[in-house]
């Protein structure tokens, strides 16, 4: 007797111990139709369904604005005149269709162009962008006709005139005239690793110039980018046959050596090379971690006057705690620094734009601050390089300036924080004086608004949305923010009768039990409240972005609510050290990075399982992408109890393995004591994964040059060391991206492993995600 009450209490310690890991979970097999439902709310199938939402429009002139306009029979190409806000088709549709048809040497349907852009061009025909090319088109004739737009195999950087383009070939500046397509060569002591405009971030390297072409197309401000002393990084192809080796030139955190670039002026009639006074720069930004920002490059940390007689820019130390507001004599080189700012963190100077600017005609210049622990803007005496007054102050961020008149002394900017009762991650878009005064909102509905202004500045196109409420898009003056005209509101009636609810904006306490973040539920759309559900964490930590993808509609973030619809409640939360917030909000863990604000997550999941009875807090399950990744094997290791499942892509895992910019930003520099430990030791999650406990996947990209897949291999060798289980899947042959075909392929393979070791359920054998064709 006493032998079978001792074999019950082992029994029913098993099962306790079992059901804390979810292996006793419900335990029954989902089908192909489950799998079928959950992909029906992926991004490919639900944009679609969605009628009339506008989002940025592109201005041809001052009184006219193109769109797109879609709906159940297609996209409408409209042209909208600001004066009456009469709407009219851009173009003939099917002729077009047919003439690029004769272009492209196959059909396309007149609902299916997929035009990225156009303009008007100086001869009346349009100028198309299509996969990656321009056409010109003339649509006068019966049958009209398009033609491949001539252009030079390397990427160029149209001049202001539009008459010339500047490009790199063989590491030095070139010219192309766009109508003849005659090419000049600008430099000639360009080499290998010591070229002209050449743009490497180590994470990032295209054939893109990077320059800024003066305002009279005469001159060209760029840079001479020394990599020659850089450390080389290495992947191979996986083929038949020899190996193909991949080889960039990638500068990491603590290297004594990094990339540099000596400033240049290049006077275009002489091709005479002017170089700046001044010792090498950092290759850095105000804003990113690359000297050019943006997705088509670009240089916004350059500056030109109207006349072209001086130059501005920034310069920013290594480690960005240093800015440096400088004015150069393009034709003699010599450098002036005007004023500094020197921060104990890092400094940025906004969020997706660089908002200083140069004001020469009035000796004045705009920077952006937050030295009173909010981003506002301030103006300096360029003469004296003395604080003026500020322009904008108090609480809020302003994130982007959008337009600055200098004649009328005005700023339009977007801003968040800055109405009382609004959500603080919701844009809207204000105007102040330069003389300062209260800031002028023009957009007063609590939503996100996307602004698209007109090349004069007198109106703008408004786009508001929330996550809940589908976009209205409207014409709006820009003096006093009324309504000109409706351009139109979207409609989600498809999008609902496919079954479609929103995410649920939650609301909870940090890490301190004090401050608000804020984030994103998605519940199953068959949700029973009766019911236990496990849960994912879905996580970015930052410190760039954060979890939620922007506080506009979207009919899909991601496959969160896919991913819930096969028995999850997905959590995506903005913990603490992400941006948009105030800059101590920001700064919560500069140089402890390890932290990956798992703190406020685990609060927060915590909080909401006290405030919904059906989530289930012994199956907490989390996954991210790059610093996700990063965070999801952080979160395995650092809260073994708390998270049971993790799925880790491409994580930065130890960013001593990483560029040297991000990293350096937000953790510092790298110091090594003297018994041989560092300061960025805590942060690599190999010197964790000991204390793994629960089921652990570990994906990466064999040819990932913005995250190396050695940082997912310094943590796969440390767990095999440590003697654990855990899994590993290594894609050959893509980037930090994973591309449509094999994306969808990690994708399935992630719900797989949720649902097997998370849920306790079996999942159909060999799902396939349809891959989208376009």
């Amino acid at each position: 007797m006493a032998s079978m009450i001792g074999s019950s209490r082992l029994a029913g310690a098993l099962a306790l111990a079992l059901a804390a890991t979810g292996a006793m979970a419900q335990g029954h097999t989902l089908t192909r139709d489950d799998y079928a439902r959950a992909e029906r709310f992926l991004g490919n199938n639900t944009a679609p369904l969605v009628d009339h939402a506008i989002g940025r429009v592109t201005w041809l002139d001052d009184g006219h604005f193109w769109y797109v306009d879609h709906d159940a029979k297609g996209d409408h190409y409209r042209v909208m005149d600001a004066a009456t806000g009469k709407v009219s088709d851009a173009f003939d549709q099917p002729r077009l269709a047919a003439a690029l048809g004769k272009a492209l040497a196959k059909p396309v349907k007149a609902d299916k162009l997929g035009i990225r852009e156009y303009v008007v061009a100086a001869d009346g025909r349009l100028d198309i962008q299509l996969n990656g090319k321009h056409y010109l088109c003339d649509l006068k004739p019966a049958q009209g006709e398009c033609v491949v737009k001539k252009a030079g195999k390397e990427p160029g950087v149209l001049s202001p005139d539009k008459k010339n383009e500047a490009f790199i070939r063989d590491w030095n500046l070139w010219l192309r005239d766009v109508a003849s397509g005659k090419e000049t060569q600008l430099t000639t002591d360009g080499v290998k690793n010591f070229g002209y405009a050449t743009d490497n971030a180590g994470w990032k390297h295209t054939d893109n110039a990077i320059l800024v072409w003066s305002p009279d197309s005469k001159q060209i401000a760029t840079f001479q980018q020394d990599e020659r002393k850089t450390g080389d990084m290495y992947l191979l192809k996986t083929q038949v046959g020899h190996s193909e080796l991949d080889q960039w030139k990638g500068p990491l955190a603590g290297d004594k050596n990094v990339t540099m670039i000596e400033r240049v002026v290049i006077d275009v009639p002489s091709k005479k090379v002017v170089r700046l006074k001044m010792a090498p720069d950092q290759h850095r930004s105000t804003l990113c971690d690359d000297i050019s920002c943006g997705p088509e490059g670009g240089w916004d940390d350059v500056k030109w006057s109207s006349d072209g007689k001086s130059v501005a820019f920034v310069s920013t130390s290594r480690y960005h705690k240093d800015e440096w507001f400088r004015i150069a004599d393009p034709k003699t080189g010599e450098v002036r620094t005007v004023f500094e700012e020197h921060v104990p963190t890092y400094y940025e100077s906004g969020n997706g734009q660089v908002n200083w600017f140069y004001l020469p005609e009035s000796h004045e210049a705009i920077w952006f601050s937050e030295r009173n622990d909010w981003g506002n803007l301030y103006l300096y005496d360029l003469q004296t390089g003395k604080l003026k007054h500020a322009i904008t102050t108090g609480e809020g961020n302003v994130t982007e300036v959008l337009k600055v008149d200098p004649k009328t002394r005005t700023v339009w900017f977007r801003g968040v924080g800055r109405t009382n009762g609004v959500n603080p991650y919701y844009q809207q878009f204000f105007k102040v004086s330069l003389d300062g005064g209260k800031p002028v909102l023009l957009t007063p509905e609590a939503a996100n608004h996307e602004i698209t202004l007109s090349p004069d500045g007198h109106a703008f196109v408004d786009s508001y949305s929330t996550p809940t409420d589908a976009p209205v898009t409207v014409l709006r003056d820009s003096g006093d923010g009324h309504t000109l005209a409706t351009v139109a509101k979207a409609d989600i009636s498809r999008l609902r009768a496919a079954g479609w609810v929103a995410p649920t904006p939650i609301t909870v306490k940090a890490r301190d039990g004090k401050t608000d973040l804020h984030g994103m539920l998605f519940k199953p759309t068959n949700f029973d409240p009766h019911k236990k559900y496990p849960v994912i964490d879905y996580i970015y930590p930052g410190p760039q972005t954060g979890s939620v993808r922007g506080r506009n509609f979207l009919s899909a973030r991601g496959d969160n609510q896919a991913l819930a619809e096969l028995g999850f409640i997905v959590v995506a939360l903005d913990g603490m050290g992400t941006p948009w917030r105030s800059k101590s909000f920001h700064d919560t863990w500069y140089g402890n990075m390890g932290d990956n604000t798992l703190p406020d997550q685990v609060a927060g999941i915590k909080e909401l399982a006290k405030r919904y009875s059906w989530i289930d807090l012994d199956r907490v399950g989390i996954w991210g992408h790059s610093g996700g990744g990063n965070a999801t094997a952080d979160a395995m290791f650092r809260y073994p109890d708390f998270f049971k499942v993790g799925w880790s892509e491409s994580g930065n895992h130890d960013n001593r393995n990483y560029e040297d910019d991000w990293a350096e930003k937000y953790q510092g520099p790298l110091v090594v004591n003297k018994d041989g430990t560092t300061n960025y030791d805590d942060q690599a999650n190999q010197n964790h994964a000991d204390k793994l406990k629960g089921k652990l996947m570990l994906v990466h990209g064999t040819l990932d040059d913005n995250v190396p897949p050695s940082n997912t291999l310094l943590v796969a060798d440390a767990l095999i060391k440590a003697n654990k289980d855990f899994d590993l899947l290594l894609i050959p042959n893509v980037h930090h991206g994973y591309g449509k075909e094999k994306g969808s392929y990690a994708m399935r393979r992630r719900w797989d492993y949720f649902v097997t070791n998370l849920a306790g359920n079996t999942p159909p054998k060999d799902y396939a995600i349809t891959v989208p064709k376009d």
